[in-house]
């Protein structure tokens, strides 16, 4: 396939917001998506863009009105598992949080599709792994329930992948015929990994409040002419959190045992991480970018992307 010369004229945005517990996997709570939904809504309303949110199936369950206030305002609801459980190919350990075995993921994907159906009134077709732990049995899950959009690939891990493309049905991470659009996340291709193997420095979340969005934009830039270099288009896609959005704990006590998250999971959560975020949509916005719901830039991609 190539890409069409339209495609390439824009910087393409896709702004993802994950649905979970508070801190990923490490807190029962949800006082994220309780509280920062309608500002991250309203937010997006005052700066004319879109995106899309990503609800595990429990958080859609115990959060109806979080769901009712993103389909309402125009902005995409879609799926993150059903618990922030490993659906993919574990990158690096977490004590208790055990990778579903493949024979497991295409179950565990129609039950946490059909969680978020049940609040949002239809099917969501809009994916992204947590942790962006995705995998060949979790990418033929989703294209056999007809979704148009995986968002999970970690460009900072495979390093192969630097725009969209459609999947091979035998290994994820290469090109093949699916239907389906896989969107990988940003990372820092210019820079020199200090992190051998994992390269997770690439990986530029969340420097936009544990540092600021103008650091973010540095890292920006060089991937944009990264890829001008190369006649790629530039297409963005990011990550974040509803819990980012307010102020975090430093520490967790559940009756047997403490969880203290490292220092970045919670380094700048709360005003600071809403204020820098606008700056960022600014900054954004100030290259001529566009922004899109994962569902709508699926389409647009199927529509430029020409089979040779």
């Amino acid at each position: 396939r190539r890409v069409g010369d339209q495609m390439k004229d824009n910087i393409h945005v896709v702004f993802g917001f994950d649905m979970e517990t508070d801190v990923g996997s490490f807190t029962p709570y949800y006082d994220g998506v309780k509280n920062a939904t309608a500002p991250l809504v309203e937010l997006f309303d005052k700066k004319g863009i879109k995106g899309t949110f990503y609800y595990t199936g429990d958080a859609a369950r115990r959060n109806p009105e979080s769901v009712e206030i993103v389909k309402l305002s125009g902005n995409e609801v879609g799926c993150h598992s059903l618990f922030h459980e490993t659906v993919g190919d574990e990158l690096f350990p977490i004590p208790g949080v055990v990778p579903l075995l493949p024979e497991e993921v295409p179950l565990r994907i129609e039950k946490a599709t059909e969680w978020v159906q049940q609040v949002l009134g239809h099917q969501p077709v809009s994916f992204r792994a947590p942790r962006l732990w995705g995998s060949t049995a979790l990418l033929n899950a989703l294209e056999r329930l007809n979704y148009v959009s995986d968002a999970s690939y970690p460009m900072y891990f495979y390093r192969e992948r630097f725009v969209p493309y459609h999947p091979s049905k035998a290994d994820w991470t290469k090109e093949g015929d699916m239907n389906i659009v896989e969107i990988p996340n940003f990372a820092d291709m210019v820079m020199q990994s200090n992190d051998p193997g994992l390269e997770r420095d690439r990986d530029q979340w969340p420097l936009f409040r544990t540092k600021s969005a103008d650091e973010l934009m540095k890292r920006i830039d060089g991937f944009v002419k990264f890829l001008q270099e190369r006649n790629l288009p530039v297409v963005l896609c990011f990550y974040f959190h509803p819990w980012e959005f307010i102020p975090i704990q430093e520490s967790y006590h559940y009756g047997e045992a403490t969880v203290t998250p490292d220092r970045f999971l919670t380094l700048g959560c709360g005003q600071k991480a809403m204020s820098e975020f606008s700056i960022l949509i600014d900054r954004l916005k100030d290259k001529g970018a566009v922004f899109h719901r994962a569902d709508d830039f699926a389409g647009l991609w199927r529509k430029q992307t020409i089979r040779q």
